[in-house]
């Protein structure tokens, strides 16, 4: 392949980006005021090629950038600059139009594609209409868009700056529909985008929401979180939690010997107490942020121990090893 791809004003040989990073960004999470770092579909379009010719699986997230830059512009010019403005920046409504943008895109690629951190009805109906007509679809929601709702950008101070993320957090309906989604099968994993600002990085957008670093930390309750108010709500099954937390997620990403209790596969098992009560809190957890957007939520279940490769890793909260015993799992060709 002779083609060259700039973006952001780097330029890369399409295989030999896909070789390096395998996610790409529909709309890149960056401030208005940087809007020349996105990647227009024509680009897009030689970078799902190239991720294609590489054998890889393109990971996207997909908002419509141009439209957001125009309604944060539109808000700051009002005077309207608290997070309150964060998901009304941010429309649902586009959130699918760019879900389905990429899919068509992906299609005239011909290669697989998963969309990352879905919070809408809207996109939620794009991905099931490619998936009936057998396109090689899949997608993913988070922690922070089943659990909590969009009233907390309306918080005051540093409090309604915490939760912000994009895509945003959004309404109860649309909570209750990404529930019924995960039963579906609609959705097929869960995720966190686990990104632990502390307070002091969160607050410096206070003055215009635009600016406020973009992430919520999920990476430690995400399991149970999803076991106390799916499973135990039955809003999906057991065998669903575990497939969308531990067997699909090593399918999708290639990893041979993962994600399965088979032999010859890696013991890499959690114990878990599903009476165990817990009450999360930033003391409660392990993350490096001082804060979490849970504080307060009450779970029913909880690890106990986590072995890796066979080795107790993890026992009653406490880490048993050193670092430096991860090893590098290879991925197979999509």
């Amino acid at each position: 392949i002779n083609r060259w791809v700039t973006i952001a004003g780097f330029t890369f040989q399409p295989v030999e980006m896909a070789k390096l990073a395998m996610t790409i960004f529909l709309a890149e999470r960056l401030t208005c005021l940087r809007r020349g770092q996105k990647m227009p579909p024509r680009q897009l379009l030689l970078a799902l090629e190239a991720i294609r010719d590489a054998g890889g699986l393109p990971v996207v997230h997909a908002e419509n950038w141009d439209l957001i830059c125009a309604l944060v512009a539109r808000n700051l010019a009002a005077g309207k600059s608290s997070p309150h403005w964060h998901p009304r920046s941010r429309p649902a409504l586009m959130e699918g139009e760019a879900v389905g943008r990429v899919i068509n895109l992906a299609e005239l690629a011909g290669v697989p594609l998963h969309i990352f951190h879905v919070t809408s009805p809207a996109a939620v109906e794009r991905i099931v209409a490619a998936r009936r007509l057998g396109r090689p679809v899949s997608a993913e929601t988070c922690p922070q868009y089943l659990l909590l709702t969009q009233d907390m950008y309306d918080r005051p101070g540093l409090e309604g700056a915490l939760p912000v993320c994009s895509p945003p957090i959004r309404d109860q309906a649309a909570q209750d529909a990404l529930w019924l989604a995960l039963g579906r099968g609609d959705l097929q994993i869960v995720t966190t985008d686990h990104c632990p600002f502390t307070r002091a990085e969160k607050a410096t957008g206070l003055d215009d929401y635009s600016r406020i670093p973009g992430g919520v930390p999920s990476i430690e309750m995400r399991f149970p979180a999803l076991y106390t108010y799916g499973v135990r709500r039955q809003h999906i099954s057991l065998n669903q939690w575990i497939e969308m937390c531990c067997t699909t997620p090593a399918r999708l990403a290639g990893f041979v010997g993962k994600g399965d209790i088979v032999v010859g596969y890696d013991a890499d098992l959690v114990i878990f107490d599903p009476d165990r009560a817990l009450t999360l809190s930033a003391d409660s957890l392990h993350e490096t942020a001082g804060w979490t957007p849970y504080e307060g939520l009450d779970l029913l279940g909880w690890p106990m121990a986590t072995l890796s490769r066979g080795a107790l890793v993890v026992r009653d909260g406490e880490l048993l090893v050193e670092g430096g015993r991860g090893r590098f799992a290879a991925r197979k060709q999509s």
